[in-house]
């Protein structure tokens, strides 16, 4: 692929970022693993013995972030349409979690039980097209929080990456619709200049 004007700037950028150097360290399979961590360590949603669903869990640093937080009294069901490798303690399940054929799978592995906390941090694939990238991601937060509606136990937590732009105001309303309280957090592991931010819901309706 040739390179572009802005590979070799964000290649710099990335290498000597405080938290992928850190996910290296610490055996995380991404830098985003620090998000869901700042986040837990503020708000206490992943706890011993839950349920946990990650959507769009690839490569799994979310995952790797959860599994340790419930132990081995939870459970964690990772989900993605893309090949994840596999990681002890939790359960892939490759294919779209909106098919009836993955969510059978994902209500074998529940046996009757409804997880405490979904999590997602989906995003498109950046065509670099503000306006079209903007609705994607939106669509992507959307299905996430119609996927937690559905399966969430009452009292459960959601959540979920979302950018900030058209249809973020309209999206943080549908949210407040099925939770109690709805909290808009940035971690530090969000770049300054990124649009992203990450919308929790607590006490499902």
């Amino acid at each position: 692929m040739a390179r572009t004007k802005t590979s070799n700037p964000w290649m710099k950028e990335h290498v000597s970022d405080f938290f992928v150097k850190q996910a290296k360290k610490e055996n995380y399979r991404s830098r985003a693993a620090y998000k869901l961590l700042e986040i837990n360590e503020r708000d206490h949603i992943l706890k011993a013995g839950m349920v946990v669903v990650d959507l769009g869990a690839a490569p799994g640093s979310w995952s790797q972030v959860a599994l340790f937080k419930v132990g081995e009294k939870g459970k964690v069901v990772a989900f993605d349409i893309l090949d994840m490798q596999p990681l002890p303690g939790v359960t892939f399940i490759k294919g779209d979690f909106r098919e009836e054929s993955a969510i059978m799978m994902l209500d074998r592995e529940l046996a009757g039980h409804c997880p405490d906390v979904v999590i997602s941090d989906m995003a498109p694939n950046i065509s670099g097209i503000g306006v079209s990238d903007q609705a994607r991601s939106i669509y992507l937060a959307e299905l996430a929080l119609s996927f937690a509606m559905e399966k969430l136990n009452y009292g459960g937590s959601f959540l979920v990456k979302a950018f900030q732009g058209s249809g973020f105001d309209q999206f943080l309303y549908e949210m407040r619709g099925g939770f109690k309280k709805v909290l808009v957090r940035k971690p530090k592991a969000s770049r300054d200049r990124s649009s992203e931010v990450y919308l929790l819901g607590l006490e499902r309706n």
